[in-house]
């Protein structure tokens, strides 16, 4: 979370995801300062205002500054998931393999995959993933 708004114990937020349905009333999180349930949650330009059971003032919202909101995976097959896709080996559609995923960097044009050597791949070129392996069709040349 960002910042207290206000007196009443709303806090901004900023989601790291385009899945908003977390975003009801009795929704609950795990953070560093225990479980979280959500009250409410309202759009406020780019940023959300969340509102949470026992975080009634100033005082308690700032407490939540900085504190990261954790939740279970949602179950969508559709869906790559960093969580999954961070470990996992890269491969071509040929069969070599580039390395392992060592993280996932955003990026406005497409999240790239990091590996460990350095190299990014972008995201839209996974054309398969599951198991610890990812398969990329990718452009001559992006591979040293």
């Amino acid at each position: 979370m960002v910042k207290p708004h206000g007196l009443r114990g709303l806090v901004v937020a900023e989601l790291w995801t385009n899945r908003t349905e977390r975003m009801h009333p009795g929704e609950a999180f795990e953070s560093s300062q225990g479980r979280l349930v959500l009250r409410s949650a309202s759009v406020h330009g780019h940023r959300w205002l969340l509102s949470f059971e026992g975080v009634e003032d100033l005082d308690s919202a700032e407490r939540l500054r900085s504190v990261v909101l954790l939740a279970e995976p949602l179950q969508d097959p559709a869906v790559l998931w960093i969580h999954d896709l961070v470990g996992s080996m890269l491969y071509d559609s040929g069969g070599t393999c580039w390395g392992r995923v060592t993280a996932v960097e955003a990026n406005p044009a497409s999240d790239l995959l990091v590996l460990e050597d350095g190299t990014l791949v972008p995201l839209r070129f996974v054309v398969s993933s599951g198991d610890g392996r990812i398969v990329v069709e990718a452009p001559e040349g992006l591979f040293g």
